[in-house]
Parts: C-alpha cells; structure tokens; sequence
C-alpha cells in the first residue's frame, strides 16, 4: 500500500532539489527521508529519484509521477480541510506565489493577522517575479500583477493598480521635467527587465508606446524606485511602491499628458481546480486588507 508521506516526501525531494534540502523542509533526518523515497519506490515498483554523490535529479517515472502525486497530496488536505470547515476551522495547507516587491511591501505584511486567525491554516509564500506555471509548480494560487492571459487560469481581482511616471526632484531639475510623451524620448529611463520595457500611455487619441532610452535596466521594482529617489532618470512604477516616496516628496509624478496604462493585482488558481475554503477565506481577507481604493492610493 503507497503511504501518504511517502508521496510528500517525493514532493518535497523534487521540489527542493535535494534529499537533504527536503529533509529541512520536512523537519526530518536526511536517512528517514531517503528511507521513505526508497519505500515509496518498492511501492510503485519505479525509480522515481536517480541518486549521486552530488545531485539529485528525477527519472522519466519520476517526472510521470509528480503531477500525479501533487494532485493526491493536494486532494487529501482539501478533503481533511472540508471536514475542518464542518467544525468551523479552516486547517490545512495553502502554497501561494507571487511577485517580489509587492509581496515585501503589501502582501507579507497582509498575511501575518490572517495567520494569525486561523492558526491551523500552514501557508507556504514563494516570492519570485517570474511567470510561474501554477499546477506544475505545485501553487494553489498565484498573485501577479497585471493581466492573466492563461485560458485555463481563473483570475480574481484583489486591487486595482495605478502605474506612475516618477523622478527625483534633482534629476527633473537638472534634466527639465518633460511636458509631452514626445519629449520622454530625450530623457533617461530606469526599466524593468522581466516585461516587455515599453512604457503605455492611455491618451485622448487612444494607447500610445513609448520605448524610452535606458539608463538602467533591473529586474526588481525595489530598485529601480531607489535608483528613480537617487536621481538616475525617469521611471514607471505602480503606485503601491512609490506612494510613500511621492507623498515624502522624494519623487516626483510627471504629468505628460495621457495616463499610464493601469492595471490590476489578480488572485489566480486553475479552472480544474475547485478553491478550497482557505483558498476562497484568503481572497475575501485579501480583498478586505487591501481595500476599495488600496490605501496605497489614499492621500
């Protein structure tokens, strides 16, 4: 008979890289968790994991095998999480991905009372800006800011978000403060590197793109506020990271005449993938926290 934590311990192997890296996770010694894998092996009658001395990769069994066993392990807590609804608890775990910035300044912050609440629930955040493939990755949900164009992704708004065109008051008053879109092209850009680098602009006579010449390029929103205060050039950044800067008056908004394209942050999970009650709680705290406007967009 195939034992549960065998199963988990499999996932955490792949989704570590490494025995020992999954033996942290789990909280368990490095023998135990390879006795399990070993176990689960003569389960199955498949080498799901080849071993070196050096790294740990998954065999094609392996591979065949992960989805499959995310999907057991995910079933297994939904199943123990909805009996713990019928007591009135939300209990169980909950891995959510979303983007590094936004996750440092809004989201970390967000989920501690949420914890708080409900201490049964174990939530595992993954911060990083690149696009996560949600069911393969093994993600309940994933918050990304800007439109979701995945088909078999369902997107829940959690807030609008307002883009922001931005300089220090030194690099403005030492380089002039442009007036029109056509004079962004004789000025210093900060970009972001993990997106398409034009700047969008909704004017009277529709969408305009601008591909600005760059000063600096990064991949992280943090910096490029901090290169914008330190007078590098101009930059475009969601006003969820730049609210504090523009209300200290270390930067400045640049009004060009037609606004930056908005956006918003989505909450999304698979079409397959029925929300748990943790999952939808988390949407609705989620929601509430951030509020209608943010309260990053209140003066």
């Amino acid at each position: 008979m195939i034992r549960l934590e065998g199963i988990e311990t499999f996932i955490a192997a792949a989704e570590q890289g490494s025995l020992s890296e999954a033996a942290r996770a789990l909280n368990l010694s490095r023998s135990v968790v390879s006795e399990r894998l070993s176990e689960l092996e003569r389960e199955i009658g498949a080498r799901l994991i080849q071993r070196t001395t050096r790294r740990m990769t998954l065999t094609e069994d392996g591979l065949a095998f992960l989805p499959r066993a995310r999907r057991i392990a995910r079933e297994v807590s939904e199943a123990a999480a909805e009996l713990a609804q019928r007591r009135g608890q939300l209990v169980g775990s909950l891995r959510i991905s979303g983007p590094v910035s936004f996750g440092y300044l809004h989201l970390g912050p967000a989920l501690y009372p949420f914890l708080q609440q409900h201490p049964g629930i174990e939530l595992t955040l993954d911060l990083d800006d690149r696009f996560v493939d949600v069911e393969a990755d093994g993600y309940d949900a994933v918050i990304r800011h800007g439109p979701i164009r995945d088909s078999w992704l369902i997107a829940i708004g959690l807030a609008p978000s307002r883009r922001m065109l931005v300089a220090s008051p030194a690099y403005l008053e030492a380089n002039g403060t442009p007036r029109t879109i056509a004079e962004l092209e004789q000025h210093r850009a900060i970009l972001y590197t993990n997106r398409i680098a034009d700047w969008r602009f909704d004017g009277p006579d529709g969408s305009v793109n601008l591909h600005p010449r760059h000063a600096l390029r990064v991949n992280n929103g943090l910096i490029m506020r901090d290169a914008a205060v330190a007078g590098m050039g101009l930059t475009m950044l969601p006003s969820f990271m730049i609210h504090a800067e523009v209300k200290a008056g270390t930067l400045r908004v640049v009004d060009v005449g037609a606004e930056p394209e908005r956006a918003e942050i989505h909450l999304a999970y698979p079409k397959a993938q029925q929300p748990s009650a943790m999952l939808r709680a988390f949407i609705d705290y989620l929601r509430h926290a951030f509020g209608s406007p943010p309260y990053w967009d209140i003066s």
